[in-house]
């Protein structure tokens, strides 16, 4: 089953196969669940509507079902991605809740839970992200409509050895503790080696200059691409899917150049541009909060604020001390990117500018163009 959209060209030049995200999965299990509580049948396979579109369907690993409630299972298949969940068993027990009650999420075994804040969750919630969520509470709607439901329902979630996968992953040091993150915003994890991301980098920078674009930004994600179209109103052929590679980008339109290049991405990815690293993998490269502390300080923040910056748990909740303080952080960090990324560019023939945003794509920091 293709994704759809541009990928599919790339996907078929790679000759990767992509997979189903995490919350797919979560959302398919729930999906199947809930329908078995209701009518005593899993469907199997059962399918479901992802952001885009898609409607994959998934066929069921485990399956149980008791008065009160219900449970599925999907093994989790991430193509050709390096993921390390791929093939780990996710579950989801439902249980009918009084009416009135909304959707309730839980985290069962190998589902982390949040314990420090800056993350886009509140400490104590399990660590299933936004979009996950939205996609359960849908299908939840979606089933009790069909066979008359309430939709109010406890949904928890677990992954098969969860708390020993997550022991490879970065959870445990931004907090979250007890296992892994449903996470996927689209539902689809699309499988790019680094060297073909970068080739559809410079195609991307290619078919914008023989179209006779002049500005092109450079966009860390989906959010970041709304955000320039919302701002500039670029057509979508001068959005360049950047991902984390940054020095890509600046490296090839040093030597193709076009007049103007916006930067957009949330404010710790450019805050790793901003520190000088060109790779803003988290794998590869991580928030210096000592750095963004000095940012602060040369901004007017105090000692005491500059501490406590040096030791927030993440970049986003070092961004809300200072915003709390009235010390402009995601501009400071905007305008070093932007001098950063200018730096690269050594003297190419382009005005560069940086737009930092946070997860739900606010604007919390600007830099004005700048050329060399």
């Amino acid at each position: 089953m293709s994704p759809g959209g541009g990928r599919d060209a790339q996907l078929k030049h790679t000759g990767l196969r992509p997979g189903w995200t995490t919350g797919a999965c979560a959302t398919a299990a729930t999906t199947a669940a809930y329908t078995a509580l209701l009518t005593g049948e899993f469907p199997d396979p059962v399918t479901v509507t992802l952001p885009k579109g898609q409607t994959p369907a998934f066929a069921l690993a485990a399956e149980s079902l008791s008065a009160g409630a219900a449970m599925a299972g999907i093994v989790k298949d991430a193509g050709d991605d390096p993921d390390v969940t791929h093939g780990a068993l996710v579950r989801s027990t439902v249980r009918i809740l009084p009416a009135g009650s909304g959707v309730v999420f839980r985290a069962g075994p190998g589902v982390g839970t949040v314990t420090l804040p800056g993350l886009p969750l509140e400490v104590g919630e399990p660590a299933i992200n936004p979009v996950p969520r939205r996609m359960m509470r849908e299908h939840v709607a979606l089933v009790a409509g069909l066979h008359g439901g309430t939709g109010d329902v406890e949904i928890t979630v677990s992954v098969d050895d969860g708390e020993e996968i997550a022991r490879s992953t970065w959870n445990p040091r931004i907090g979250i503790l007890g296992g892994l993150s449903v996470l996927g915003t689209t539902g689809i994890v699309v499988p790019y080696s680094c060297s073909a991301w970068i080739d559809s980098i410079r195609r991307g920078v290619d078919v914008a200059r023989a179209a006779g674009l002049t500005h092109v930004a450079g966009c860390t994600g989906s959010t970041s691409e709304k955000t320039v179209t919302t701002l500039y109103d670029l057509p979508e052929i001068a959005l360049l899917d950047m991902g984390d590679f940054a020095g890509a980008v600046l490296k090839y339109i040093r030597r193709h150049p076009v007049d103007r290049l916006t930067i957009c991405g949330g404010f710790a990815k450019l805050s790793k541009l901003a520190a000088g690293h060109l790779d803003l993998h988290s794998a590869r490269s991580q928030v210096d909060k000592v750095f963004l502390a000095g940012l602060a300080r040369a901004g007017g923040a105090s000692e005491s604020l500059a501490t406590e910056i040096a030791t927030a748990n993440t970049g986003l909740a070092a961004l809300r001390l200072c915003e709390a303080a009235g010390v402009p952080l995601g501009d400071l960090v905007a305008a070093t990117a932007r001098d950063e990324a200018l730096s690269v560019l050594r003297g190419a023939p382009v005005w560069v500018d940086v737009v930092c945003i946070d997860r739900a794509g606010t604007v919390v920091g600007r830099a004005a163009p700048k050329g060399p």
